[in-house]
């Protein structure tokens, strides 16, 4: 059977060629490894399975179906402005805002869609909606790039070998397509997070000496 377009449309927004600056972002990941909380494969596969299941994960898996959803623009309006305030410091905010901007701007001139600048889930959830996409399909997918570009970033940052990586990766596949579809059932009354350390990580980054990562 052919592979359908709206996949590969998918995979292509949400791939590391996707010019949205995904690699210069490790979610506080480069601070939590000079600290030594994240330092081999298997610190890191809790450090990712935690921020997932509790922390921006899952709230943003909310936050796009929310915004897919959204009756008119006026209301993904305060969804953005919700996606903001949810920010917990200066770089993670520039890190769902600058992303958002530039996957407007390229998707816009591209596709027909009326995203406009707009925090990353929600730009996201505007677009998918705008196509007919499947919304389950695209939290799930938004998920997994989103795991794969902080698997990148700890290949280099732990650092971690390239199979070892990959495989932590493999092996979240099936978590992101489980929060996906919970997310389906879910309203912005669930939003909520417990993430606490990488949201702190985020905040120490901002004045750490020596930086690879804007966030």
């Amino acid at each position: 059977m052919p592979t359908d377009l709206e996949t590969l449309t998918l995979t292509h927004w949400l791939s590391p060629a996707y010019p949205v600056g995904a690699f210069s972002y490790s979610h506080g990941l480069e601070w939590t490894v000079d600290q030594g909380h994240v330092s081999d494969v298997e610190s890191f596969r809790i450090w990712l399975t935690d921020i997932l299941t509790h922390g921006a994960g899952r709230n943003d898996a909310i936050l796009l179906a929310a915004s897919y959803q959204a009756v008119d623009e006026a209301q993904v309006t305060e969804i953005d402005m919700l996606a903001r305030a949810l920010a917990p410091s200066r770089e993670r905010l520039m890190e769902t805002s600058l992303q958002g901007e530039a996957f407007a701007r390229t998707t816009s001139d591209i596709w027909p869609t009326a995203v406009q600048n707009l925090t990353y889930p929600v730009a996201i959830g505007v677009a998918a909606r705008d196509q007919g996409f499947d919304l389950e399909r695209t939290i799930a997918l938004y998920l997994h790039a989103f795991a794969g570009n902080l698997t990148s970033a700890a290949i280099r940052l732990v650092p971690l070998g390239q199979t070892e990586g990959h495989a932590v990766l493999a092996a979240i596949a099936p978590l992101c397509a489980e929060i996906a579809a919970e997310a389906m059932g879910q309203t912005l009354d669930d939003l909520g997070s417990c993430a606490f350390m990488a949201d702190i990580a985020s905040m120490n980054h901002e004045t750490q000496y020596s930086r690879l990562f804007r966030s």
